[in-house]
């Protein structure tokens, strides 16, 4: 089979995600009959705007909202820095994604560089690895969501919402990507419309004087030492996540042009949003009050005479922590999808509905609602701690993969290819290179402060490097007796 040109005009070997490479699929031999090159399944519907929305949607959760105070006892007033690192760290990931993702448009994205570009193992642990971490923090984020209800319902069972809300995601799924996209759009904006409001009512009470601002007040701008902002950049990292989101929605976008501006937008809004709410967060939070004083959101809002402005942030975190939900079961659905499309996983999750939704993968993703309300329920509140880990580290797998894929990428890719490309990283190599050491410190800052990620990390690696060798040993024997 020859080369094919992809949607992007540059001519390769790949046209999907599903697809042969250098004559051959990604992982052992190749079914698909002859002739038969594209996918004909997945629905290329999605705008930027709706690609765009979709990663911050699944990018900015309760974190933001409720857990800042965290990152902010640890670092003080100096927890910026953090977050001014971990934004250079994901722009360049974006970078990478990007360019990536223009060559090859794929919901297996970051799993198909790792195939292309490194070898079938980290192309393997990039998306089993993502899949199980995300299709975790599916059950978590709902868990979440039935908490925050008992605010205003506060005998009516969590069980119920979980319940509820796990059906509603599913139906909002089950539908065409057109459908799912337009309402995750709307969903995401209210977090978006919120965090807009924050910065710029907190910006407005601090330079009026309304506000007395906190960042040298209570032992100064660093009160915990010079190292303290690095050791909080494990959270102010783990803000971003979601970010590798638009890169999965590129397997269903409306055109090639698309992506660019997709990839754009998404880190553009991210970096504006986690950057300026931190940066009013700090000003009108004393940090040695972090954990104890009502959320900053509050504060402002009520200092800007916002009537119940408690009742406004709890809706407004309620729908913070479906709408993550919600992107997170469509990142892992299609994520599981390309993992059957490339044989890695059972081919009846490979199909699709009538509408084009990866239905059976779909169904399978939802497992993480039921495993996390049985460890929220009956397992040691260190088990709940310790799977999250595993769940931080799947998602910085990803990320890692795509650095890295993007280095060889540089290394191999023609310059006429190159140019071609609808979005270039003006970073290059080097860039995606600084930006896998800076992970890999970040990583193992994290672990020497937590053992317990440590340990759940290391075996969530081990775990997922046996399941590759054994269904490459399986793949092997099956192909040999036939």
């Amino acid at each position: 089979m020859g080369a094919t040109k992809s949607r992007t005009g540059v001519i390769t070997k790949v046209t999907r995600e599903y697809y042969f490479v250098r004559k051959k699929c990604f992982r052992y031999k190749c079914r698909m009959p002859a002739g038969e090159v594209e996918e004909r399944g997945l629905r290329h519907q999605l705008s930027a705007g709706q690609m765009a929305m979709v990663a911050v949607g699944g990018s900015i959760g309760t974190g933001l909202l409720l857990g800042s105070a965290a990152a902010l006892e640890i670092a003080g007033p100096g927890v910026i820095f953090s977050f001014v690192l971990a934004a250079f760290i994901t722009l360049t990931v974006t970078m990478a994604l990007g360019e990536l993702s223009s060559m090859h448009p794929a919901a297996g994205s970051f799993g198909v560089y790792g195939d292309l570009y490194l070898n079938q193992w980290a192309g393997f642990i990039a998306r089993a690895g993502y899949w199980a971490g995300i299709s975790i923090s599916i059950g978590a984020e709902l868990v979440a969501s039935a908490t925050y209800l008992a605010y205003w319902f506060p005998y009516v069972p969590a069980l119920f919402w979980v319940l509820l809300f796990s059906v509603l995601l599913l139906l909002i799924n089950l539908r065409s990507v057109g459908d799912y996209a337009r309402f995750e759009y709307w969903f995401a904006m209210i977090k978006v419309a919120t965090i807009a409001a924050f910065i710029v009512l907190g910006a407005g009470l601090l330079l009026s004087g309304r506000v007395k601002p906190e960042y040298t007040a209570h032992g100064g701008f660093l009160p915990r030492g010079s190292l303290a902002p690095l050791l909080a950049m494990g959270f102010a990292l783990y803000t971003f996540g979601g970010l590798e989101f638009v890169a999965i929605t590129t397997g269903e976008s409306r055109s090639a042009a698309e992506i660019p501006r997709a990839i754009k937008l998404t880190f553009a809004v991210l970096a504006s949003v986690y950057l300026g709410a931190i940066v009013v967060l700090v000003g009108v939070m004393p940090w040695d009050r972090a954990g104890v004083a009502e959320s900053p959101f509050v504060t402002v809002f009520r200092h800007a005479h916002i009537p119940a402005a408690s009742h406004i942030m709890t809706f407004v975190i309620l729908t913070a922590a479906l709408s993550g939900a919600n992107g997170a079961l469509y990142a892992a659905s299609r994520v599981l999808f390309s993992l059957a499309r490339t044989g890695w996983a059972p081919a009846v999750l490979g199909r699709l509905s009538a509408s084009g939704s990866p239905k059976p993968a779909l169904l399978a993703s939802s497992y993480g609602i039921v495993v996390a309300l049985v460890l929220e329920k009956w397992a040691p509140k260190n088990a709940f701690v310790a799977i999250l880990g595993a769940a931080l580290l799947g998602m910085l797998l990803s990320w890692l993969v795509s650095l890295a894929a993007h280095i060889k990428f540089r290394q191999k890719v023609a310059a006429s290819q190159l140019a071609a490309l609808p979005m270039r990283s003006p970073l290059g190599a080097w860039g995606s290179a600084l930006g896998f050491v800076l992970i890999m410190v970040a990583l193992l800052e994290t672990s020497w402060n937590s053992r317990l990620t440590l340990v759940s990390g290391a075996v969530y690696l081990v775990v997922l490097t046996a399941a590759y060798f054994l269904l490459k040993k399986r793949a092997a024997e099956k192909d040999n007796a036939l």
